[in-house]
Formats: C-alpha cells, structure tokens, sequence
C-alpha cells in the first residue's frame, strides 16, 4: 500500500457502506417497476463507468471503445445460457475470463499507438463484434427461462433483487477501484499519466501496466455487460457494442470525475435517471434524448467543472489537511543498497556511438569512460547532441553505431525502465513531474521502478528527499513547488531507485544564482557519499565548481576532453563554445 493510505481506504470503505445500504433503503420504496429498472441500471453503469476509470482515467489511456469488454461479457452469459444451460453466477466469471483474454489481445497491437490515434483505434473493435455477430446471425437473443428455478439463473420475481446485485457487484468494483488507487498500481498508472517518460525513466514498464489496467478495465466491464443482459433479457449487437454503450462509460466518469474513486458513482446516479427519465416521458417525442442528455452534460461539464464534479465540490468545501511531515526514523529504514564500485575504478564505456537523423549525424563517434565517485561534466554550444547522447545511454532513442556499457553489461538495445533497472538515474532538460501527486509520491515512483518493496520504497524515497533537503514538503503536490524544488524532486526520484549513475541534463536550467549554488551544495554532498553523476550544462561558473573532468562536444562530436581547466584553455574550445570574451574574463 501507499505511504497513508490506510486511513483513506478505510474512510472511503466506511463511505461506501454507507452509500450502499441508503441507496437499497430506497429502492425499497420504489413501488414502480420502469423506475426500480432505473435503480438497477444506476448501479450497471456506474459499474461500466469505474471500469473505463481505472483505464482512461487513472491511467490516461482514453478509451472510446469500451462497449467491446461490456458486450462480450453480455454474449458470453447469453450465449452459455442458450447453448449450455449455464447459470450467469457462471456465466458472469466466465465473460470476465473472456474479456481478459480480449484485453490482451487488443493491448497488445493496440498500445504501440498513442494519444488520440489510441482512442481511435479503441473505437474499431467493438465495431467489428458488432458486425460480426450480425454476420453470425445473432442480431438479437433472449435469455431462457427457468421458471422451477429462477434464483438459480438470475432471475428474479421481484426487481428489488436485481437491484441488490447490481449493487454488490458495484461495491466489488468500487472495492477493486480503491485497491488500485491505494496501491502502487494505481501510483504506476497515475505517473503514466501524467508523464510517461518520466516513468519509464524512473524504471515503470509503462507497456506492462497499461496492459495490466486494460485486463482489470476489461474484466469488469464484462462484470457489468453480463449483468445487464440478465437485466434486459434481450440482447442485440447494437445495445451492447454500439457507440452509445461506449459514450455512456466516458460521459458518466467524465461527469463524476476522472481519477477518482467516486467520480463514475456521481455520474451514474445524476445522469441515468436523468436521461431514462425523459426517454420515457419524451422518447416518442424526441428518440435519442438520451443521447442529447449526455452530449448536454459533457459540454456543461467541460464548461464548468472540468476535472468532474467530484473534484470541484472536494476543492470547494473539503479543503485537505495540511500534510503531516514524514517521521525522522523513516528515512533511517532505508533499503541497503549494493556496494559502490571503487572510487575512481571504471564504471561505465562509451565507444565510438552515434546516431542519425535522415542527413544529420547528431551524435557521431562519441567516445568516453565514467569513473566511480566523480562528476563528468558534459558540456558545448546548443544543438552539440549533448541531450542526444542521453536519449541513447537510457533508451529514449535506439544508436546506430557504438557501444555503451556500464559495469559490464551493454546499455544499447534495452528499453528506458530496462536502462533504469540496470542503475541509471536521468533527470531532463525540461522538468518532468506528476504535478498533481505529493512529492513523496512523485520520488516514490523512482523507488517502485527500481523494484523495492512498498515499505522499502517509502523509506528509499523519505531518505532520497532526505538527501536533497525537501522533506518538510514530501506531501506537498508537485504542481506547488518552485523551479528549484521541482528540479530537486526530480534528482530525488532519480536518488530513490539507488541508481549508480545519474544524469543530470541541465539541472540548473531557469535557476537563479542562490538557487544554483543550494543546488549545487546538494550535488557536491552527493559526490562525497560516492554517487557518480554524469551532468549536462551551460553555467560554466557552475560546472568549473563541481566537475571533476570535462567533455566537450560539438556538432556530435568529442572536441576535447581532459580536467576543466586545460579543456576551458583549449583554444578550439574557446573558438566552439566559451568564446574570447569568456577567456579574456578568465586571463583578467
């Protein structure tokens, strides 16, 4: 579990307990059958609605084809019904195997597309279901009845009864939900989304775990399509796979909010009597209102609430507690880590790497060694390939020559978190933070990526925020933090996977000269405690203070490399990147 969040999850389960025993207290009143179907569907579609969050809203993978997981698991109950006689309290698990087996089959092609070309290519697969059981002949099929024995089979003489179900197999989900989030999965999928490099980099096999969500989303999806065909009786291709059926997870999460436990809840129970309300009071009037109650609600949403409902009444009345700071013994239970390698004993080799664009060689030739325990100092004029080289050491970018090894194992060819997992921190250019996470768990993710424990991850993390001086802010969102603190943050979750390198590309980027020179105590008191730091950056005044050697490149290429000051007196270097000004101010 996630540092604090056993109150959370107990506060949101006694929530939960709650919620549920007043909502079956009032559906006990409902005496009219149309208006007890809408008691029950609440609950379906919130269920459908938590499914496509853990998905699309924890993990950022937008999904506009979710109807597929929701009809396969209404075919497969209905289908065993008809063809083998099996009971839903079957046929339900059965669907949920299924659609995991379809999660993996989708993921697969599916999650080497990004961004909207992803959400697009979701929209196909339950268009092609679709099309294919219509092809197969299935257009439309009732459930049998087994009136000897109908509890056996889901179906009940008293509607009240669907609608305990359904809200049994909301708590599941819900509970499932808050699982997730309270874990370092639901850590994993909210790094991912919001800001998949930088997990992959903090050593997040981001592939897995979208995988991993996609499976869990799918299967209860299925939980919920296999329930509303009991529901309904009838099943059609186009009332389980068509595009409403998918508009109707977005919208209702989208509505309650996305990220969130109960934002799927709050959409569901305002938005499905709303819309099956007036479909039978003006459906024969107006046909699709319902899909104009959902268009309507979207647009108002996105106008007035943006992050849902959820997160704007909670922002608005329910301002969070300040943080408690983390306790000074939990920073001391940090993980042992493997000996570093021997001060100034080979640590990692670059040999003649190089990388292309079309015509332009960005990186060409590159050859260089790290030594244990010191600072290398990467340096040159803009557009060097400085940054480059970085993106071919930690596998942002694959190198068409050379060779990078680091205590004896090749660096090239692996995947970034794989790179990350060998011991290679990186911080960026441009700071890359999960702006509306604590701290802690911005630094946490680093610690999860090098595969530590939850109890061993916290206290790596405690102890990496530790090392920087924040821990007086470990619960303060990253989105609050000054320049200077988020680049610190961003050293720290390198430090938090117990790295045996780090690089730094320009650390000190939009620094002021106070805020460089704590930056800089920090990276000198890392150098005394043996960490290996490979840096990129332009204040020269600020790398000849800390950098024990330098390498100097230009237009991709090595133009000098030695101790600083015989590479800052280099006349090439001087003509390339320091110019006569800064030398003339260096003599003087």
């Amino acid at each position: 579990m996630r540092y604090g969040s056993a109150p959370r999850l107990k506060k949101d389960l006694i929530t939960l307990g709650i919620v549920s025993v007043a909502y079956l207290a009032a559906s006990a009143f409902v005496s009219n059958s149309y208006y007890q179907l809408i008691m029950t569907l609440v609950p379906i579609w919130a269920l459908f609605g938590v499914s496509w969050n853990i998905l699309s809203g924890y993990g950022g993978q937008l999904s506009f084809g979710h109807a597929s997981f929701f009809g396969i698991g209404a075919y497969v109950v209905t289908l065993a019904l008809v063809y083998w006689n099996l009971t839903p309290w079957f046929g339900i698990p059965l669907g949920m195997i299924v659609a995991a087996g379809a999660a993996i089959l989708i993921g697969l092609p599916t999650f080497r597309l990004k961004g909207h070309y992803f959400a697009l290519s979701m929209l196909a697969y339950p268009l092609a279901i679709l099309y294919f059981l219509q092809y197969l002949g299935f257009q439309e099929m009732s459930l049998p009845m087994h009136r000897e024995n109908p509890a056996a089979f889901l179906e009940f003489t008293n509607p009240h009864y669907y609608t305990l179900v359904g809200v049994v197999l909301l708590i599941l989900g819900v509970f499932v939900s808050m699982l997730v989030e309270n874990s370092r999965f639901g850590l994993a999928l909210l790094s991912i989304r919001q800001n998949e490099l930088a997990a992959e980099a903090a050593g997040i096999d981001t592939k897995l775990w979208k995988m991993r969500a996609l499976v869990v989303s799918g299967m209860l999806a299925a939980a919920a399509g296999g329930f509303y065909a009991c529901v309904l009786l009838v099943v059609t291709p186009d009332s389980v796979f068509g595009m409403l059926v998918s508009a109707q997870a977005v919208v209702v999460t989208l509505f309650g909010g996305v990220a969130s436990i109960w934002g799927p809840v709050i959409g569901a129970a305002i938005l499905v009597p709303l819309a099956e309300s007036l479909n039978a009071e003006l459906g024969n009037i107006l046909p699709g209102i319902q899909g104009v109650v959902y268009g309507v609600a979207i647009i108002a949403i996105m106008l007035a609430s943006p992050d849902g409902l959820f997160w704007t009444i909670r922002d608005k009345y329910f301002i969070p507690k300040p943080p408690a700071p983390l306790p000074r013994s939990l920073a001391a239970n940090a993980p042992s880590i493997a000996q570093p390698a021997a001060a100034g004993s080979l640590l990692m080799k670059v040999e003649g790497l190089s990388k292309t664009f079309g015509g332009l060689r960005a990186v060409s030739g590159v050859t260089f060694d790290v030594r244990a325990g010191e600072i290398l100092g990467i340096i040159g004029p803009n557009g060097a390939g400085k940054t480059t080289l970085f993106n071919l050491l930690n596998g942002v970018l694959s190198a068409n020559e050379g060779t990078a090894v680091l205590g004896g194992q090749s660096m090239l060819g692996k995947k970034v978190h794989a790179v990350a997992r060998m011991g290679v921190g990186r911080t960026f250019q441009v700071v890359r933070s999960f702006p509306r996470l604590p701290l802690l768990d911005n630094v946490i993710v680093g610690a999860y990526g090098a595969g530590f424990t939850d109890t061993d991850a916290i206290a790596s993390a405690a102890h990496a925020l530790e090392r920087v001086g924040l821990s007086d802010q470990a619960g303060t969102p990253a989105g609050q933090l000054t320049n200077k603190q988020l680049r610190l943050m961003e050293l720290a979750r390198a430090l938090a996977g117990a790295p045996r390198v780090l690089l730094l590309d320009e650390t000190l980027a939009g620094l002021g000269r106070d805020e460089c020179d704590d930056v800089l105590d920090v990276l000198q008191r890392l150098r005394t405690e043996g960490t290996t730091v490979v840096i990129i950056e332009h204040t020269m005044h600020a790398m000849m203070r800390i950098a024990d050697r330098f390498v100097v490149l230009d237009h991709g290429r090595v133009l000098a490399s030695g101790l600083p000051r015989d590479v800052v007196e280099n006349r090439s270097v001087i003509e390339a990147y320091l110019g006569k000004k800064w030398a003339a101010k260096q003599d003087a």
